[in-house]
């Protein structure tokens, strides 16, 4: 399976609200706006647009992997103070932060974790390593895939050393925790992709049951219901108002903590409000009724209509990809011939990323060649990582040709299998289908033969390594997000049998360069082993690249911040930062 927080913002995206998935083109325009002001209803209230028939469904600040989605994870940080933040260049961000330090051991076993004493529950009592500890042992449970019996699972098991890495986690005083591991780490990869998947929720509200299992089965029954009591207890920059609500797909409205030891919202409401088309989100911006939305891709050449609003495009910290079948098991010999590198290679030679970002994605796209992205730049991209694979259809042909593949009716065929192959891919959005029609056009110049297969979205995500014999290639729209995960190694995708390795790839050599990016190091040590790593998958293609596409956003003119507190890497904005002028 994909990572599962990738999942629900690929579906979400699907209906509207991503560049990388929604189509190109425009369809009937909404109607004029009707005031060139904030309407007063909205008065010092940030209304935000969600995606079309997106609606927020968990609350708790540890979701499991069928919750997983950027939406979610909003309000979890709307709610609850992490406890270790990043900032946009992938650093970490301690004024953003429950701790205030972290710091860890000449060998990267012990990690003494230092609490802001500045951070209060909503209720006036402190936040406490206590809170910190039980959190954490929850999330460790809850992430014990070899535990049959879990209601759910913990969406960010395996990454980070989560749970197996951990021997001990305890505190020390009531401000302070140490973590001790069972094997020396990269605290850069440890801190960002093990601590950070911790956002304590309060011992004293929440730990009032008799064991983890009876702890987990009561959060899935509140786990959707943010009217619950239960929920009325938070450190965040906001609370969720039910009397201000309609929670069953209509608006969730969150009002400021009073408490919260940080930047206070200046605002009154924050809201968030669903719809069941991008067309009436694009409707509900000109009208007003919206004040931060998306720009539906389809909708782009339409923007001039929002004029009072500003717009904005930005890149979430991830890549693109389409996924092929590795598996025996896959129909037509696939899996067999997938295997071969050069088969991979004249697939990527196919790949007119140049064309589809120009022709499809409005030019606001960038092509991509390895598994960190270009944008937005952090210190773990190879700046001087060149494609090793550039787009020639020609060079694909020869490379066929030079390893005993002859054209059979205009199709390579090798010891009498053709290579052929059904990409399934999904529907909802042109700018897939033109790229897959495009890669199918291009594909057949070099005498590989590719039948598309358009499948609801749902549809395409369900197959894996457990369908392995009943698809060849897939094609999502978007590929990987980099959550929680913010140290871009490839554990939890590329190595082998982990859990979003839809393809089943794997290769020893890979399995060790991802190990060496855990292991501690000097700083250069540090990235020279990602640096690595990213080059050996470039040139080796566990997936095929395709072209990663910006965000489009919309805020009206009187709020403001909005896009300055976008965090790309956490793909997460900070509404309490927001202010709204009128």
């Amino acid at each position: 399976m994909i990572k599962l927080r990738s999942v629900a913002l690929l579906a979400s995206a699907l209906a509207g609200t991503s560049a990388i998935l929604s189509g190109c083109g425009t369809t009937t325009s909404p109607s004029a706006p009707t005031s060139a002001k904030a309407p007063a209803s909205i008065g010092n209230t940030a209304v935000v647009g969600l995606p079309a028939q997106v609606s927020l469904n968990w609350f708790f600040p540890i979701m499991p992997a069928t919750a997983y989605s950027v939406y979610n994870n909003q309000t979890d940080f709307d709610m609850y103070v992490p406890l270790i933040s990043v900032t946009s260049q992938d650093q970490l961000d301690y004024s953003r932060s429950l701790a205030s330090s972290i710091t860890a051991n000449s060998n990267g076993t012990v990690y003494t974790i230092n609490l802001n004493s500045k951070y209060r529950w909503s209720n006036g009592t402190p936040v406490t390593s206590q809170d910190v500890v039980w959190t954490a042992k929850l999330l460790l449970y809850s992430s014990n895939t070899a535990n049959t019996k879990l209601p759910w699972t913990n969406g960010g098991a395996g990454i980070g050393g989560i749970p197996t890495l951990i021997k001990s986690i305890t505190a020390n005083g009531s401000h302070q925790v140490i973590v001790t591991l069972n094997k020396s780490s990269n605290p850069a990869w440890f801190i960002r992709n093990g601590l950070g998947q911790i956002v304590p929720a309060p011992k004293s509200v929440w730990d009032i049951h008799k064991s983890m299992i009876n702890e987990m089965n009561f959060i899935k029954s509140v786990g959707n219901s943010p009217q619950s009591s239960y929920y009325n207890v938070v450190d965040g920059p906001f609370k969720y108002d039910a009397s201000l609500s309609k929670p069953n797909n209509q608006y969730w409205t969150f009002v400021p903590n009073k408490n919260f030891g940080g930047q206070k919202a200046s605002i009154d409401k924050l809201v968030y409000d669903y719809f069941t088309s991008s067309t009436a989100e694009f409707s509900a911006l000109q009208k007003g009724t919206v004040n931060v939305g998306y720009l539906p891709f389809h909708l782009y050449k339409e923007r001039a209509k929002l004029t009072q609003d500003k717009f904005a495009a930005a890149y979430p910290f991830g890549f693109n990809y389409f996924v092929v079948n590795y598996n025996s098991a896959a129909p037509g010999h696939f899996g067999t011939l997938i295997k071969n590198p050069y088969a991979r290679e004249a697939l990527q030679m196919g790949v007119d990323q140049a064309a589809m970002i120009h022709s499809f994605a409005n030019g606001l796209a960038v092509p991509t060649i390895g598994p960190v992205p270009s944008k937005p730049l952090t210190a773990y991209y190879d700046q001087s990582l060149t494609n090793p694979y550039p787009y020639s259809p020609s060079a694909g042909k020869k490379l066929l040709l030079a390893h005993g593949f002859k054209l059979v009716n205009g199709v390579m065929t090798k010891n009498g299998i053709p290579f052929t192959f059904t990409l399934e891919y999904s529907t909802g959005s042109t700018l897939i289908t033109d790229e897959v029609q495009l890669l199918k056009q291009d594909l057949a110049a070099e005498g590989i033969d590719v039948t598309l297969e358009g499948q609801p979205f749902d549809n395409v995500i369900s197959n894996n390594q457990s369908t392995a014999n009943k698809w060849q290639a897939i094609f999502w729209g978007a590929g990987w997000s980099y959550e929680p995960d913010y140290f871009p190694t490839g554990g939890g995708l590329f190595a082998t049998n982990a859990g979003s390795n839809t393809g089943g790839y794997s290769n020893s050599n890979l399995d060790s360069l991802i190990k060496t990016t855990y292991e501690p190091g000097t700083e250069s040590q540090i990235l020279s082993r990602m640096y690595t790593y990213q080059t050996f998958v470039a040139k080796h293609l566990p997936v095929i690249f395709m072209p990663e596409v910006e965000n489009y956003y919309e805020n009206a003119n009187y709020v403001h911040g909005v896009m300055k507190n976008y965090n790309p890497v956490l793909n997460l904005n900070w509404p309490n930062s927001w202010t709204i002028t009128h």
